[in-house]
């Protein structure tokens, strides 16, 4: 049921990642071909089969259509199927499932426009911060002090970039992803994260300046490694800060 409700999920997601920076409504008009804009039936919509049994093109005007479309909606299936395996179903599985929903629209907007949409985030803290007053997450406190974490370090380094380079280091997109995320991770756990996602990033970085894909003055988007970084502590962030304190403290 975690896995069929996942693919529905991703499929609606894929609406959002494509109207959202857009400036279009997630609701109206229906579904339809980017193409030939012909308005898709149910048979066309339904998650990953539609897209295999097509042979990955419209039935209409035989545009072909991108393969990120199953692969959103197989991401969101496997990340809840793997949060259901570690929190079970309840209040926890409905807190940090609704933080993978956010995250996963707000790496692909990122990674196809460098924009982190304000009401994607907003979104995500109305939910934060209300199942925290409500009891049905990390608590208040701990979430308000994540917030101020995650915003403030990536705040600090920004000004500092700005002072010292005169440039932008941080975008502010990215500033308010880590406050929205701090709600759901507490302080300690926002930390962690953070220094996974810097991790992941310099990786990635390292690696596209070695095949030559990016230069050393290009930007690169950060929000999908802050998502990385998130979804890992979610699932293995007690873990990770235990082996870094056994090892190097």
């Amino acid at each position: 049921m975690v896995i069929i409700v996942g693919l529905v999920l991703g499929s609606f997601l894929n609406v959002c990642i494509w109207r959202i920076p857009r400036g279009e409504s997630i609701v109206n008009p229906p579904s339809h071909c980017g193409a030939c804009g012909t308005r898709l039936r149910p048979l066309d919509l339904v998650p990953v089969l539609s897209y295999v049994f097509l042979g990955g093109r419209c039935r209409y005007c035989g545009e072909r259509i991108s393969i990120r479309y199953p692969a959103v909606e197989l991401l969101t299936a496997a990340l809840l199927t793997g949060l259901y395996l570690y929190t079970g179903f309840g209040w926890l599985f409905g807190f940090y499932g609704a933080l993978f929903l956010v995250l996963i629209a707000v790496s692909f907007i990122d990674l196809d426009h460098q924009i982190i949409p304000d009401s994607l985030v907003i979104a995500g803290a109305v939910v934060g911060l209300g199942m925290n007053i409500a009891g049905a997450g990390i608590g208040i406190v701990d979430g308000v002090l994540g917030a101020l974490t995650g915003g403030g370090i990536l705040l600090l380094i920004a000004l500092a970039a700005l002072y010292i380079f005169k440039k932008e280091g941080m975008g502010g997109g990215d500033i308010k992803l880590m406050a929205m995320a701090g709600l759901f991770l507490g302080w300690k756990m926002t930390l962690v994260s953070l220094f996974v996602s810097v991790c992941a990033a310099a990786i990635v970085g390292v690696a596209l300046l070695a095949i030559g894909k990016k230069k050393r003055q290009d930007a690169m988007p950060l929000g999908p490694f802050l998502s990385m970084g998130i979804v890992l502590t979610v699932i293995w962030g007690e873990r990770l800060l235990g082996w870094y304190l056994t090892q190097f403290l």
